[in-house]
């Protein structure tokens, strides 16, 4: 009798003490598998992104399919302005419907850098950070990791919420001040999705995207924009417009210690699907997706289309000077 006893003590020992909570390494495991494996999946959501007082709210859909198929389409709720990211076999692309447009990257886009939009990217980015923390409350499970966003070092960590039944709810994406630039919140996530042959294709993507914005493109520049924040040495040196086919331009060029040179130009509709060939990679920007590359940057807001260049200024400093472009007219 004593030896039954005995043996339904060590019974009961082991079942308390090998079968604890659920904790950070059987979360991460599970993350980690469940991505892994996924031959698909689709979600949506809502993206705000914080810029000085400005803010920007964004409807979100990202399909992925395994083989490093992407599409991200982002949608502007302030003017309907959509934008769809997409990767295949043949390039990196950067869709603008109302333009009939597409820029074509050579890039290794979603892989360069963290993406909030994309679970292989911010569980990468906890899988990456040994130093990351975990905590649990009351009705969720809480990560905490670093992020790597080259183009904007001022983003540093990101805080990863799941609620209790392991579902991806928030991420949080944090400057160096611990003030939140980003925050992505999950609505819908479909581990099985079915999506068509030729979904991830060019033309597919065109052809079903929402043109509805409230914005039309004008051939006329009414007022010029300058930018707030000019390096310290340098000046507006001269202002050139120029008439073009179907609308205006404006060149500003800024010479001094740190001279650039900044275009405006009009938009408009193109008849044909028009494929632009672009060096550097995609780039969130403010109220739209433009494109870095290692000397200029460049983007499509409303009814105008902006190029910055520099052979001195670096990335930082173009992103800087890009930033305090206002939507309003400034003075020189």
């Amino acid at each position: 009798m004593k030896k039954i006893c005995l043996f339904m003590t060590i019974i009961c020992l082991f079942c308390i003490t090998g079968c604890g909570k659920y904790g950070e390494k059987d979360m991460m495991k599970d993350l980690e598998n469940k991505v892994k494996n996924a031959k698909a999946y689709y979600l949506e959501g809502k993206l705000e992104i914080v810029n000085n007082d400005d803010i920007y709210n964004y409807t979100v859909n990202t399909s992925y399919q395994k083989d490093n198929y992407y599409k991200v389409s982002l949608k502007n709720d302030a003017n309907n302005h959509e934008q769809i990211i997409l990767k295949n076999d043949t390039a990196v692309y950067v869709l603008t419907p109302s333009l009939n447009k597409s820029f074509k990257f050579q890039s290794d886009w979603p892989y360069n850098n963290s993406q909030i939009y994309l679970l292989e990217s911010i569980v990468n980015d906890l899988k990456n950070d040994q130093t990351r923390t975990f905590k649990e409350k009351k009705n969720s499970y809480v990560f905490t990791s670093s992020v790597n966003y080259p183009n904007n070092r001022n983003l540093k960590k990101q805080e990863v919420i799941f609620d209790k039944d392991l579902n991806l709810k928030t991420v949080k994406v944090y400057n160096d001040n611990d003030v939140p630039e980003m925050t992505m919140s999950f609505s819908k996530i479909d581990w099985k999705p079915s999506f068509k042959d030729n979904y991830f294709t060019l033309e597919e993507s065109m052809k079903t995207a929402t043109v509805e914005e409230s914005v039309k493109p004008t051939s006329v520049i009414e007022d010029v924009i300058y930018p707030l924040v000019i390096p310290e040495g340098t000046k507006l040196a001269n202002e050139e417009k120029v008439t073009k086919a179907n609308g205006e331009r404006v060149i500003l060029t800024f010479e001094g210690e740190k001279p650039f040179v900044l275009v405006e130009e009009t938009v408009s509709k193109e008849d044909d699907l028009t494929i632009v060939p672009t060096y550097g990679d995609p780039f969130q920007f403010m109220d739209t997706v433009g494109a870095l590359a290692e000397n200029s940057l460049s983007w499509v807001t409303s009814d105008m289309e902006y190029y910055l260049v520099s052979d001195v200024l670096n990335q930082d400093e173009l992103i800087e000077v890009a930033t305090s472009i206002s939507v309003l007219p400034t003075m020189k």
